[in-house]
């Protein structure tokens, strides 16, 4: 592993993935007080170390396809290229 995992995306990447998780959070209805804790966990981040690899973590692997979805081409691969850095085997790499 590199220092990649560990280093903040653009400013512009993180905030879409923040957009993008506050999106996907909002709608879960069965556990509100759980979804309204990851929301409030993900609007205090800052674009700092692996804030932004924290936020892709919050997710189980069918949240991090739909996240995937919804991200643009540069987020993605900011993404995946950490996620393999990290150490993560490809097959288990949805973005």
């Amino acid at each position: 592993m590199t220092k990649l995992y560990y280093t903040a995306p653009t400013d512009e990447q993180f905030e879409e993935l923040k957009e993008k998780a506050i999106e996907i959070w909002t709608p879960m209805g069965d556990e509100p007080s759980y979804a309204q804790g990851k929301i409030n966990q993900i609007k205090d981040l800052q674009n700092i170390r692996d804030n932004f690899m924290y936020m892709v973590a919050m997710f189980d692997n069918n949240n991090q396809c739909k996240l995937a979805l919804l991200l643009s081409e540069d987020t993605r691969k900011a993404v995946r290229d950490r996620m393999i850095d990290g150490g993560q085997p490809i097959e288990y790499i949805m973005f």
